[in-house]
Order: structure tokens, then sequence, then C-alpha cells
């Protein structure tokens, strides 16, 4: 398996969340900066589709990081509609950036994309503070 040579200026820690574990930082992370690193062992696409699961990371058409390995801290970042991280692809690598200033204690989320929930969740089954808000209107209007 593939390591990470990149070393967080943060400190990270995994912890209960509402979508079940998540990562949390544990100073205020400026915009911009890279937050963590995404690794894992690099398979071909064929391999992915084999394995299946959820710690696939697809970093072009041929290759993926199967980040399932417990090592990655990265593989607890969750979901989120409106996300305070972002991904990029840069020489292979995934690297989740800061979208704004976060906050201390803030969870760290990103957003999987369509093609993740399609495959192995569904729309309806988001948990994110944005989809619970939504939720929870729908509800409050049907009364």
């Amino acid at each position: 398996m593939a390591r990470s040579k990149y070393k967080p200026d943060w400190e990270l820690k995994v912890k209960r969340s509402k979508s079940g574990l998540g990562l949390f930082t544990c100073e205020e992370i400026p915009r911009d900066k890279v937050v963590a690193e995404y690794f894992g062992e690099i398979i071909s696409s064929d391999e992915a589709d084999r394995r299946g699961g959820k710690y696939l990371f697809e970093i072009s058409s041929r290759r993926t990081i199967d980040g399932s390995a417990r090592i990655n801290k990265a593989r607890y970042i969750n979901h989120s509609c409106r996300p305070n991280c972002e991904t990029d692809v840069i020489s292979g690598k995934v690297f989740i950036f800061a979208k704004r200033k976060i906050r201390e204690g803030e969870e760290l989320t990103y957003d999987y994309g369509k093609e993740y929930w399609k495959e192995y969740i569904g729309p309806k089954l988001c948990r994110c503070d944005k989809c619970n808000e939504k939720k929870s209107d729908s509800k409050n209007n049907r009364s």
C-alpha cells in the first residue's frame, strides 16, 4: 500500500459524527490550505470494479485509489452538499483543500459527487446538514 509522504500542518482527529465516524480539525485551518492527502493502494479501474467498496477514489479513467486502510485519516472525511473542503488530483495524488476558513472542532467534509450517490447510496439517504434542513422543511410544510 502506498503511504502518504505528506505531513499535514494540522492536528486532525477521528471521532463520532452524525454520519458515523468523521474527521475533525483540532485547530483553525485557513482557506485554500491542504488539509490532508487521500492515499492508499493504487489499483486498476477493473480491480476497483471487482472490489467495490466505499473508499475508492478514481484518479483517472484507468486508476483508482483504494483508501480503505485505517491509516488513511482522509477516508473519514464525510460527504456534504455544502462542504468545507474540496479535492484535487495533482500528479496522481489526491489532496483535500479547505474551501473556506475551517473553525477549530469543525468536521471536515467534501462533496462525493453524483456518481458516488447514484452507485452506492442514493440521494434520499444523504445525512448532511443541507439535506437534513430540506427534509425538515418538507416535513414542516406537510403539517
